[in-house]
């Protein structure tokens, strides 16, 4: 009899505040406690990924290393075309933006459109996008670093541990567990073919699901992880802050963005509603350029923690 695959679930509080934009919509931002995390994916994983997918890729996905995250906060879900309009709206900083630019703009199952994450914005339109909720609020609002970003996702705070004791622990590939799922995340949950060969809708022993083939309005699904976060997984793609880099060899161990100089290719994190589990872990790191837009990719604020005396 094969053993029962069982997806976490349980309930839990957290702390934030709510940034009043104006026309009664809020942006939740969830406070995310510091604390140490291995950043990446054990070798052995990789090699399995690597043979699995046919992909070298997956090597950017080390080596692991020891990351300490300060405290800030995140955004509860990712911003939606909502909050991006009334935002796009405000005082321009540096650059335009489109009020409107998202591709999906049909309600969602009686939900309203303007619930659903805002996409087809740029790098260089999610810092704007930033800079103009700093000076309206007058706190500093950015684009999560690499490390924030996965620290957030996989939402464990683990003390100082080991790598060994971490991988045997805590390095699970979604903060769901070793698995996921279509009724928790939107993704691609069926079979799909890439240069002849057929990848799997499925991740280790989950079950395929279903592909809905366009975004869904944040927090459909109910579920967060253990710091309250929503929608980590799949959805759309979220920019960070970073320059992209190979691998980690040299990377920052203080939660900082690496930024190297003046790059135009930028990390995205978080897979979207397009693409099949694999590409939806937390450890999972991928590139685009700075002006890059389309219906996949779209940005998760964070907001620098007040320091205390």
């Amino acid at each position: 009899m094969s053993k029962k695959l069982v997806i976490r679930r349980k309930q839990a509080t957290a702390q934030y505040f709510t940034e009043e934009l104006g026309e009664g919509v809020g942006l939740d931002m969830i406070l995310i406690p510091g604390g140490s995390f291995w950043m990446g994916t054990e070798d052995a994983e990789i090699e399995r990924l690597c043979k699995t997918y046919d992909e070298e890729w997956f090597r950017a996905e080390k080596p692991q290393h020891q990351v300490n995250v300060p405290t800030f906060f995140m955004g509860r879900y990712p911003i939606t075309q909502q909050q991006w309009r009334i935002v796009a709206g405000w005082e321009q900083v540096e650059r335009k933006l489109e009020t409107d630019p998202s591709y999906f703009k049909d309600d969602y199952e009686e939900i309203d459109r303007w619930q659903r994450p805002v996409e087809q914005v740029s790098w260089e339109d999610a810092k704007e996008f930033c800079a103009r909720l700093s000076n309206k609020t007058k706190r500093e609002y950015r684009l999560p670093s690499e490390a924030e970003w996965e620290y957030a996702c996989r939402s464990v705070i683990s003390g100082e541990l080991t790598k060994a004791e971490w991988n045997e622990k805590y390095n699970q590939p979604f903060h769901f567990g070793e698995t996921i799922s279509t009724e928790l995340a939107n993704y691609r949950g069926t079979d799909w073919e890439y240069k002849g060969k057929v990848y799997p809708g499925n991740y280790g022993r989950g079950l395929k699901g279903i592909y809905r083939e366009q975004t869904t309005p944040v927090g459909y699904f109910k579920v967060a992880n253990n710091f309250g976060l929503c929608d980590m997984h799949g959805n759309v793609w979220e920019w960070c802050e970073d320059d992209w880099h190979d691998n980690y060899e040299d990377a920052p161990n203080d939660g900082t963005a690496w930024v190297s100089g003046i790059s135009s290719k930028k990390v995205i994190r978080g897979g979207s509603w397009g693409l099949n589990p694999n590409y939806c872990r937390s450890a999972y790191r991928d590139v685009l350029t700075r002006g890059d837009r389309g219906d996949p990719f779209g940005v998760r604020v964070v907001c620098v923690a007040p320091r205390t005396t």
